[in-house]
């Protein structure tokens, strides 16, 4: 069983201080965990106002939309996995937008691209969190649809403080957000990213919500919105078209999944890269991670080469099913991640790790987490992308637009995420949930693109093999291995990112075995990783929130 033992009873690396600021938050009545206070607060309102886990997400999201303006938004895309504590169904949604018909692999490479452009008015694919979150509404929400939009629609019309990681975010971004006078407009003031306390109106983005809101998905999609988006871009440069946007709908579905040591553990489907965590997953369950300890070098070591593996698979296999096959179920079995176990050696690093043999047959995000007294539960995760997604606002809608085509399809030739017009690339977001006999107990993710499959590996296992409760699972050091599945950042030498709270004697041992070790901050790692935990037998909750994050959880 996953324990709620003290937080730091399992995890010595844990410090004192941390220990004493911190502790996880226990509730009965709802919960809602989420990347920024005000989000959390907007959620918690609505299980409040009578809403049930989805109305809290849906209003956290919305909210975030305008709160952590550079994760999200609605020229966003959007996941989930729904648990319906009465019936026991658990429903996933694909929110995720095309790429623009008329852009094709050949017609970047013509125009002398090796790589796809990573910012700007051709980086943008069809935004689909807009239809996501009125399919949530529709199947699932109690309270009305203006009272969901309330929150973001009033932070947006009359701004909210901003804080430190507000301010730092904008000024990272400050020379792309510059080069476009609609984005520089909304960020920054004389060049320069508002500061922290500083006020951030975005009432364009009201103008926009309030649109929505009242039309509907229709509005958004194939009204004036829709016109007015698409020209912007194509007056900056781009060939997303209203037609592109005209009529998209998102993919509801029953998530994919595998059994974890007597757990069944929930996953989003492609093109998101949910079945990355899952083949980790399998992998490990050949070795018993609980005698090895948690982060000692052979356990992390173990970690890394399953993550490697699990990599290749999807950067040699994965696209979108609409333009060919994934032979999924093959890649998440037993039988495929008991031949990858045994490729690993224990005692050395791999180089440059080869996909699995298959038979022939005919990553920046905020993720938040949501229940409610009923027993309902979400696992929520949407982006744009990169920070500030394409960096471009569609004129005067207001609406940041993500760089999802930018990011995620290569140039390549033969690649399975070839740039192909009308197609969805893959996704570096995810989400989880994780049910023992057909009962919910777990849900939670974190944002991170690439990271996020590595995060979340590590945040299970802390859970179910070391048994650690959610605040120390998700406060435990961690570590990340870079390259992963961006086609900007491949080809790369492997090296692993760690942060200094693991053990010195760990540390040396990866390197003993042939990885290069980069040493972060204690807390320097990223993420910003929330779980939910709730016990079938009483009903009580229990939060985890990343000390990384200015997020929370909050519970009723």
């Amino acid at each position: 069983m996953v324990t709620t033992t003290p937080v730091g009873a399992t995890d010595s690396a844990l410090d004192a201080s941390f220990q004493q600021s911190r502790s996880r938050v226990i509730a009965r009545g709802g919960m809602v965990a989420a990347a920024h206070p005000l989000a959390v607060a907007a959620g918690v309102d609505a299980l409040r106002k009578g809403g049930n886990a989805m109305d809290a997400a849906i209003a956290a999201a919305l909210t975030t939309g305008v709160t952590l303006p550079a994760m999200s938004g609605l020229g966003g895309d959007a996941f989930f996995i729904h648990f319906d504590g009465k019936t026991k169904a658990v429903t996933a949604l694909n929110g995720s937008g095309i790429a623009p018909r008329a852009l094709s692999r050949d017609y970047f490479v013509s125009r002398g691209h090796e790589k796809m452009p990573f910012y700007g008015p051709l980086a943008m694919g069809v935004p689909g969190a807009v239809d996501g979150y009125f399919q949530a509404i529709q199947r699932w929400c109690k309270l009305p649809v203006s009272a969901l939009f309330s929150y973001a629609i009033h932070y947006a019309e009359n701004g909210f403080p901003l804080s430190d990681t507000g301010h730092r975010t904008i000024n990272s971004a400050r020379e792309q957000l510059a080069k476009f006078p609609s984005s520089a407009a909304i960020f920054l003031r004389n060049g320069q990213a508002l500061k922290p306390g500083e006020f951030l109106v975005q009432k364009d983005v009201a103008k926009s919500l309030r649109t929505v809101a009242d039309g509907g998905p229709e509005a958004f999609y194939d009204g004036e919105l829709a016109e007015r988006i698409a020209g912007a871009i194509q007056e900056a440069g781009g060939e997303m078209t209203a037609a592109d946007m005209g009529g998209h709908t998102s993919d509801i579905y029953e998530p994919i999944s595998t059994d974890y040591r007597g757990y069944t553990v929930y996953q989003t489907t492609l093109p998101t890269q949910g079945h990355i965590v899952l083949e980790e997953l399998n992998i490990l369950e050949n070795a018993d991670l609980a005698q090895m300890g948690h982060n000692s070098a052979e356990a992390l070591h173990l970690l890394i080469e399953a993550k490697k593996r699990a990599f290749a698979d999807r950067n040699a296999y994965s696209r979108d099913p609409l333009f060919g096959p994934t032979p999924l179920e093959t890649i998440i079995s037993k039988e495929f991640a008991a031949e990858r176990f045994k490729s690993i050696d224990p005692k050395s690093a791999s180089e440059q790790e080869q996909a699995g043999v298959i038979p022939e047959t005919d990553g920046d995000t905020t993720y938040l987490c949501t229940a409610d007294g009923d027993g309902n539960m979400v696992t929520f995760i949407h982006s744009l992308s990169a920070g500030f997604g394409s960096q471009f606002v569609a004129g005067d809608t207001g609406i940041m637009l993500n760089n999802r085509v930018g990011r995620g399809f290569s140039l390549v030739e033969g690649h399975p995420n070839v740039m192909e017009g009308g197609k969805r690339t893959m996704h570096t977001l995810n989400a989880y949930a994780i049910a023992q006999n057909d009962e919910m107990v777990l849900v939670g993710g974190t944002p991170g693109g690439d990271q996020q499959p590595q995060w979340n590996m590590q945040v299970i296992s802390n859970l179910i093999d070391h048994g650690m409760d959610v605040q120390a699972a998700v406060s435990a050091a961690r570590w990340q291995s870079f390259p992963g599945t961006d086609p900007i950042n491949l080809p790369n030498d492997y090296e692993v990112r760690i942060e200094s709270r693991v053990p010195e004697e760990a540390i040396q041992g990866l390197r003993e075995r042939g990885h290069q070790v980069k040493v972060l901050g204690p807390y320097a790692a990223g993420g910003a990783a929330f779980v939910i935990q709730r016990d079938p037998s009483t009903g009580v909750l229990v939060g985890g929130a990343d000390p990384r994050s200015e997020g929370l959880a909050l519970g009723i």
